[in-house]
């Protein structure tokens, strides 16, 4: 999917001032990085739109099909028939829910117009049957009940405590499976843990990234929980956020849970894997001892090379 949305985003800012599009990008930075909760949309015109498909949407796509391809993992046998993605603006979130299973119907639930329109256009050709829906995110939301698959990405941090707290609630009451992304940053990740708690209080069983659904043992403040999505930069990304590499590691934070009979790994990989010689030291986060380091060495054998072919966030037995 990722060539075809490159595809699709090529032509964007075709006339679009470059300075008009970096201002543009210099306040959705702020608003997606730092503390902008609101009761209006983030994006209020084509320009605003544009500039955040270009700047946003490669990374959105690839965080969002980490942790949909992590969820994926611990239901092997299912897949959605419905898909509800809230606040998915441009639609970067039914891009990564069609690169992890065919075969469903997405409606996208965003506030902002000019995002329903754009993220329309760019889908016309490719995921024709998608459902764009203007609607107020926030408390009244509604899912409709039945619904198989709830996504929301980057869209928790944009909102008042009370308006997340609704979305959050919305989505475990009508959903099997609800996957909530953030930025991996201290914050994004505190308003994933709350958002799990809220979960497991409405009954959700959590099958990633954590191996159970107790408390976090993460101590809030001293460290967080985050991830890395490689994203390869197409010439265009490059031009509107001003890089030279040709690729960038997303950071995100995220959670999975289910109603279904699933299963989570029994320990994941919370840190990028440290190779020594004759040795891998990995960070896991444990179902029985929570976060700990292990010492992976030749004398493990298979263990020793599936832990030198092991990636920050993969599952671990």
């Amino acid at each position: 999917m990722h060539e075809e949305l490159r595809a699709a985003l090529a032509g964007l800012l075709d006339g679009l001032p470059p300075k008009q599009a970096a201002q543009a990008v210099e306040r959705l930075i702020a608003n997606y990085r730092g503390r902008t909760p609101t009761d209006a949309p983030v994006l209020r015109d084509r320009a605003d739109v544009a500039a955040y498909a270009a700047y946003r949407m490669p990374a959105t796509f690839e965080a969002v099909r980490a942790a949909l391809t992590a969820f994926a993992a611990r239901v092997p046998d299912w897949s959605p028939a419905t898909h509800v993605d809230i606040g998915g603006g441009t639609g970067a979130a039914i891009w990564a829910t069609a690169a992890t299973w065919e075969g469903h119907h997405s409606t996208v639930l965003d506030w902002a117009q000019p995002a329903l329109d754009l993220g329309r256009e760019l889908a016309a050709k490719t995921l024709p049957d998608t459902e764009w829906r203007r609607q107020t995110i926030g408390e009244g939301l509604t899912v409709p009940a039945g619904t198989d698959l709830v996504t929301v990405s980057y869209v928790l941090g944009e909102l008042r405590p009370e308006d997340r707290r609704a979305v959050v609630a919305a989505a475990a009451t009508a959903a099997e499976a609800v996957v909530l992304i953030e930025p991996g940053t201290p914050d994004g990740y505190l308003r994933i843990r709350e958002a799990r708690t809220q979960l497991t209080e409405a009954g959700l069983r959590i099958v990633a990234p954590c191996p159970h659904s107790d408390t976090c043992p993460i101590v809030p403040g001293q460290d967080w929980c985050h991830f890395a999505a490689r994203v390869n930069r197409s010439s265009l990304h490059r031009q509107v956020k001003g890089g030279s590499l040709p690729y960038e590691d997303e950071k995100f934070s995220y959670v999975a849970a289910t109603t279904l009979d699933a299963t989570p790994a029994p320990a994941r990989i919370i840190r990028k894997p440290q190779l020594r010689k004759g040795q891998v030291l990995l960070d896991l986060c444990t179902t029985q001892d929570g976060l700990q380091r292990t010492t992976v060495t030749k004398r493990h054998g298979t263990h020793y090379r599936q832990a030198r072919d092991a990636s920050w966030g993969d599952d671990w037995s």
